[in-house]
């Protein structure tokens, strides 16, 4: 069940958790035409905070009720906002010049008000992106190490590599329209993350990007980009003396459908990699 905020009901939430199963849609309030998914466990104070990101197809809604079941069993707040894409072009890319608002720091708007809501802990996130979601996902875990837990990856089409010789977001060298943000390796690479990815998710299709120069540098398909990612950022990580690892975890049968790939397991990977196996389960 769906159901959008009003201004009465805002200050109750936190004191009121809504019937199970609930997935709030809520609107910002700092800013109306900005929608995001709350989903609440039984207890919120202090809770873990759990994000999930869509990729162009915008299925933040669908993020939200596939995870939810997840998030209640392990009692995390979960938000799932919505990046349109009049208002928010380069999501994937944390954001560019000219194209829109910044995804990042629209975000951090929204973790805020969610704090305010619930008292969640939003200090320490926990993180989850499919496709474009994905790319916006560990870009962010690199420019913003130190608000993040743990991150995991659901096969992003292409990702940024810890190259300082590459300008963002290929590599990590600073952008000028992007001057605040600012990848150092020495901070993001203490981030454990990785990659889950279909077996099957091995076609060129027209959401990929396959600029040459891209397909040289990442592969040609997302199975081998994930593959090369993880080498990379691993290889950067042992070079520092950090013993990061960076996983890649392949769903079998499955090509490049989230829907797919929540069936065949995704959900519960995801979970468990990000906090852990729950008692009794393994």
């Amino acid at each position: 069940m769906l159901r959008n905020n009003t201004a009465a009901a805002f200050t109750e939430i936190a004191a009121t958790p809504p019937p199970k199963p609930d997935i709030q849609l809520r609107t910002l309030r700092d800013d109306p035409s900005q929608r995001y998914y709350l989903y609440l466990p039984q207890i919120t104070a202090g809770a873990r905070v759990f994000v999930t990101v869509h990729g162009i197809s915008r299925n933040a809604e669908e993020h939200a009720r596939l995870f939810a079941p997840f998030a209640e069993r392990y009692g995390v707040v979960l938000i799932a906002p919505v990046f349109p894409a009049n208002r928010f072009a380069k999501y994937q890319q944390l954001g560019k010049a000219g194209h829109g608002k910044r995804a990042d720091q629209m975000l951090h708007q929204i973790l805020a008000e969610v704090q305010t809501l619930t008292g969640a802990a939003i200090d320490r996130l926990y993180l989850f992106g499919f496709s474009g979601g994905g790319q916006f996902v560990h870009r962010y875990a690199m420019a913003y190490p130190e608000r993040v837990a743990r991150f995991m990856v659901g096969a992003a089409g292409w990702y940024t590599f810890p190259d300082a010789t590459l300008k963002y977001p290929r590599g990590i060298k600073q952008r000028r329209d992007l001057p605040d943000v600012r990848l150092e390796p020495e901070r993001f690479l203490k981030v454990p993350g990785g990659v889950v990815v279909g077996e099957r998710d091995i076609k060129a299709g027209s959401a990929l990007n396959k600029a040459p120069r891209l397909a040289k540098q990442q592969g040609r398909n997302r199975l081998a980009r994930a593959q090369r990612w993880a080498e990379a950022m691993t290889a950067a990580a042992h070079e520092l003396g950090l013993d990061t690892r960076y996983v890649v975890h392949i769903l079998p049968r499955c090509g490049h459908s989230f829907r797919r790939s929540m069936r065949r397991g995704m959900g519960k990977y995801v979970f468990e990699y990000l906090f852990g196996a729950l008692d009794g389960e393994h």
